[in-house]
C-alpha cells in the first residue's frame, strides 16, 4: 500500500504542489468553512505526493471543522492546520508540504475543537501510556512521544522507510484438504516473544510437520499483554512483538518451509482506543452515538466485547475492504481467521444467554454480508488463499458459507476432552465428520481438539480424569497417552485440522492460572520430559500420515465413534485402514470385520497377519491400534 500511495506523486503533486489553499485570515473576518472536492486518486490517511509533501484524508462525516496538527506545524491550530471539507461534507483533507523524507512526524486530527485522534489508517503510532514498556530489543529506535504537545495516542508519517525484500517466491499454498494449523500467541510462545525470535522456531514447527501458523492477533490492540482481542489500531503493527519488517520475514522465511501464515483478524468489534469510536462517542452512556458511521450504539448478539461493528453500514464494508486488501498486500499473508463471525450481523438477539439460541439461528443478513466479503477477497487473490470463520451457527448457515469456498471452525474440545478423561458417554466425535454437518466437502471443515479458548486437556486430564484400580487418567504418563490417542483420532479424520502450541507436549496449565487472558509459563523444558517427547513425535507422525497419504482425505468411510471403543475404517481401493482406540479405563472386547493378510499397526510397529475375516481381541484400556494393510507414508 505504501508503494502504491507513492506512485501518486508524480501525477498529484504537479497538479496540487502549485495551488495556495485558501485559509481563513485572523486579522480579518473569519470567512466561512472552505470547500473543495477531494483530489482525485487519494486513498485513506496519509497520501505521499513526493519527498516533500503529503496529502492528509479523514472520513469524518457531519463534523464541523477538523485540524491537523503534528511536529511539521509544531502542534499549533491555525488557519493553516485547518482542513477542507468536501462538499457532501463527509471528508476533511489538506496538503502539508516541505517536510524531511527520512524523518519520522507525529500527528493528530483535532475534531471540532475537543476531540483528539489519531489517523485511523496508520501504520504506526505512539502510545503515552504503553509504549514505556517495549524496550529497543522489541522495537528498535522509536520516535518519542510529544510530550506537552499533545495527549493521547498520535500517529507516525514517515515518507521513506526500509521497504522489505521479500525472498520466497516459489510458495504454493498447502490444499485446504491437507491443512494442519498451529495456533500460537506470540506472548506465551517464547521468552523473548518477539518476531526475530519466532523465526527460530520456524525449525520445530517443520520438524512437528504442520503446514500452517496461526498468529493470534499482531495489529495495535490495547496494553501490550494481551490475547488482541482488544484491537485499536487495524493497519499498524503492534511494536511488543517487533517491527512490520521483522513480521514480513517470518512470513517469508515460512513460505521457504512451505508453511502458509494465517492472521487472527478481529472485525466484530473494537475497544475505546479506536479513533473511530472516539469520533463519534457518548460520554455519558459510555457508547457510540447513533451518528457512528461504523459501529452500533447497542450490540447486536450477545458475548459482545468492545463496540460492536455495524456490517450492513456500507461505511463499514469500506473499511473491512480496505483491512482485508492491506494485510493481504502489504504481507503476503495466506489468510485469514476471522473473530467472532457469527456476530457480522444486525439481527438484534439480545445480549444475555436466553439470546444465543436467535443469534445462532440462520441469517440470511449475515451469509450475505459474508458471501460478499469472501468474494471481495476472492477478487484480490483467487489462488487458494484460505477465509476461515469462528462461527458456531447453525449447520444450515455453515453449510451455505463452506458451498462459497469458506473454512468453518469446528470446536471438538468437550467431546475429545471427555474421551481423554475417560467420561466416555459424553464423547461422540461424530462431529468432526463433514457428512454429519451435512458438508459436500471435508475441506472447509477445521477441526481441533484444542484452541487458544478452552481449557487445557492435559490440565482436566490430571484434575478430573477417571481412575479403575491401578488404572489412573490422573498419572501424567497415563493422560499423555491418552493424548496420543486422541490426536491419532483427529487425523484419521478426513478435512484440514488445527492444533494449539504445545498441545503437542501436553500442556497442562490451566487457561485460568494469572487470569484468563493473563501470560502463562513458557514451558519449552517439556521436551526434555521422555513421555512428553514421546506424544510430541506422536503428532508428528500423524500429522505427516496425514498429508503424505491420500487416503486420509478421500475414500469410502465408516466410523463408530460414540463409547469407550471407536473406531474409524477408510478404503481407498485396494488400500485399507482402522483406528481402534479405547477411551475407557477397563479392557475392552473388541470384533472388527477385516480383510484377510497382512496388516502394519503403526501405533505400536507390531504386524498382523489376519487368515480370518475378523479381528477379535482385548484392548486394554488407553490403549490404541491403528492397522493398515498398505505402507504409509
Amino acid at each position: 500500500m505504501k508503494t502504491k500511495r507513492m506512485l501518486l506523486a508524480a501525477f498529484l503533486f504537479l497538479v496540487f504542489s502549485c495551488q495556495k489553499k485558501e485559509v481563513p485570515n485572523t486579522d480579518e473576518e473569519q470567512p466561512g468553512q472552505v470547500e473543495a472536492d477531494l483530489p482525485e486518486g487519494l486513498v485513506d490517511g496519509a497520501n505521499v505526493l513526493n519527498g516533500s509533501s503529503v496529502i492528509f484524508n479523514l472520513f469524518a462525516p457531519g463534523k464541523e471543522t477538523v485540524h491537523v496538527l503534528g511536529d511539521f506545524n509544531n502542534w499549533t491550530v491555525s488557519d493553516e492546520s485547518l482542513m477542507t471539507r468536501t462538499p457532501d461534507g463527509k471528508r476533511w483533507w489538506i496538503q502539508v508540504d516541505g517536510l524531511d523524507a527520512s524523518r519520522e512526524y507525529a500527528y493528530q486530527y483535532l475534531v471540532d475543537g475537543e476531540i483528539r485522534i489519531a489517523d485511523p489508517y496508520t501504520e504506526k503510532i505512539l502510545d503515552p501510556w504503553n509504549d514505556r514498556y517495549i524496550n529497543d530489543q522489541r522495537y528498535s529506535g522509536d520516535k518519542g512521544y510529544p510530550d506537552g504537545k499533545t495527549e493521547g495516542i498520535v500517529s507516525v508519517l514517515q515518507m521513506e522507510q526500509d521497504e522489505y525484500s521479500w525472498t520466497s517466491s516459489n510458495f504454493k499454498r498447502p490444499a485446504k484438504k491437507d491443512l494442519v494449523i498451529y495456533e500460537l500467541l506470540v506472548r506465551d510462545f517464547l521468552e523473548s516473544n518477539y518476531y526475530s525470535t519466532l523465526i527460530d522456531t520456524i525449525g520445530y514447527l517443520k520438524r512437528l510437520g504442520v503446514n500452517a501458523v496461526e498468529l493470534m492477533p499482531v495489529n495495535e490492540f490495547e496494553a501490550n499483554l494481551s490475547w488482541g482481542y482488544n484491537p485499536s489500531f487495524y493497519f499498524a503493527v503492534d511494536k511488543y512483538y517487533g517491527s512490520k519488517n521483522q513480521l514480513k520475514e517470518f512470513i517469508d522465511r515460512c513460505h521457504d518451509e512451505g508453511i502458509a501464515v494465517i492472521i487472527d483478524m478481529v472485525l466484530n468489534h473494537s475497544f475505546g482506543q479506536s479513533p473511530m469510536v472516539q469520533l463519534y462517542f457518548n460520554e455519558q452512556t459510555k457508547a457510540p452515538t447513533a451518528e457512528n458511521p461504523w459501529f452500533n450504539s447497542t450490540a447486536r448478539h450477545p458475548y459482545n466485547v468492545g463496540y460492536d461493528f455495524n456490517h450492513e453500514s456500507l461505511d463499514t464494508k469500506y473499511f473491512v475492504k480496505n483491512v482485508i486488501k492491506f494485510w493481504m498486500e502489504e504481507f503476503r499473508i495466506d489468510g485469514f481467521r476471522f473473530d467472532l463471525s457469527k456476530g457480522f450481523t444486525q439481527k438484534d438477539s439480545g445480549t444475555g444467554d436466553g439470546g444465543v439460541g436467535a443469534w445462532s439461528a440462520y441469517d440470511a443478513s449475515r451469509v450475505a454480508i459474508w458471501k460478499d466479503y469472501n468474494n471481495y477477497i476472492r477478487s484480490l487473490d483467487d489462488n487458494g488463499f484460505y477465509v476461515i470463520l469462528e462461527h458456531f451457527a447453525a449447520d444450515e448457515e455453515e453449510k451455505a458459507l463452506a458451498a462459497e469456498g469458506m473454512m468453518l471452525w469446528n470446536n471438538m474440545n468437550y467431546s475429545f476432552n471427555e474421551a481423554t478423561m475417560g467420561w466416555v458417554d459424553n464423547s461422540d466425535l461424530s462431529r468432526m465428520f463433514y457428512k454429519n454437518r451435512g458438508f459436500s466437502s471435508a475441506d472447509h471443515l477445521i477441526t481441533y481438539m484444542e484452541s487458544h479458548d478452552e481449557e487445557r486437556m492435559m490440565f482436566k486430564n490430571l484434575t478430573w480424569g477417571r481412575s479403575e484400580g491401578s488404572y489412573r487418567v490422573t498419572d501424567l504418563k497415563t493422560a499423555l497417552a491418552r493424548q496420543e490417542m486422541a490426536v491419532a483420532f483427529l487425523m484419521t479424520a478426513p478435512g484440514p485440522k488445527m492444533i494449539w502450541q504445545f498441545g503437542e507436549l501436553g500442556y497442562d496449565v490451566s487457561i485460568d492460572q494469572n487470569g484468563r487472558t493473563g501470560e502463562k509459563p513458557i514451558l519449552w523444558e517439556y521436551q526434555k520430559n521422555a513421555d512428553r517427547a514421546k506424544l510430541m513425535n506422536s503428532f508428528s507422525k500423524y500429522i505427516k500420515m496425514k498429508i503424505n497419504n491420500p487416503i486420509f482425505n478421500r475414500g469410502d468411510l465408516v466410523h463408530n465413534v460414540g463409547g469407550a471403543v471407536k473406531s474409524i475404517h477408510l478404503k481407498d481401493g485396494d488400500h485399507e485402514l482402522w483406528l481402534i482406540g479405547n477411551f475407557g479405563v477397563t479392557e475392552q472386547p473388541i470384533s472388527i470385520d477385516m480383510k484377510t493378510g497382512r496388516w502394519t499397526d503403526y501405533a505400536s510397529g507390531n504386524e498382523l497377519v489376519l487368515a480370518e475375516s475378523q479381528l477379535t481381541t482385548i484392548i486394554e484400556a488407553g490403549e490404541y491400534r491403528l492397522y493398515s494393510n498398505q505402507l504409509l507414508n
